[in-house]
């Protein structure tokens, strides 16, 4: 079985700034009912199908599956619910870990998270001096609640 064990954080400065053009995202949410999660992404020319179980403190069943550019690009547009997420992904290797800095456009424009996937819940991880807040358990912070209610409509 698939999971995924994260941590997420809001930067706080641009240190974390290389180079590295990064990589431009789209995806959607399919609505559902529960803490389930279904998501439409595509980077690049590729499309991608996500499944995702409800989280048990930072770790949930992950299911990810690429997909056809045209299907993905046509799910994006009929059957996932508006607004999409639009993201420029940066990777920044540090140590043992990856961390993965989204900056957020559209909806959602103002927005930069840090998240690092770990092998294990109890994996110690430095802090750069770029991560501010953790907001792993802030459920507003999840790019399936961003799609629901956009960064920038918070009050």
């Amino acid at each position: 079985m698939g999971q995924e064990i994260e941590r997420k954080f809001l930067v706080v400065n641009h240190h974390w700034r290389t180079d590295d053009p990064g990589q431009r995202l789209r995806q959607g949410y399919i609505p559902t009912q529960d803490a389930r999660t279904v998501r439409v992404r595509v980077v690049g020319e590729q499309g991608y199908l996500t499944l995702k179980g409800p989280s048990v403190g930072m770790v949930r069943p992950e299911f990810e599956y690429p997909i056809p550019l045209e299907d993905a690009e046509t799910i994006l547009s009929t059957l996932c619910q508006p607004p999409l997420i639009e993201k420029q992904r940066y990777r920044i290797p540090l140590g043992d870990v990856v961390w993965e800095v989204d900056e957020f456009f559209g909806a959602n424009a103002g927005l930069i998270v840090a998240e690092v996937e770990l092998a294990s819940p109890d994996q110690p991880v430095p802090l750069p001096d770029w991560i501010g807040e953790e907001v792993t358990y802030d459920l507003r912070y999840s790019n399936s609640n961003l799609a629901r209610q956009p960064f920038t409509e918070w009050s």
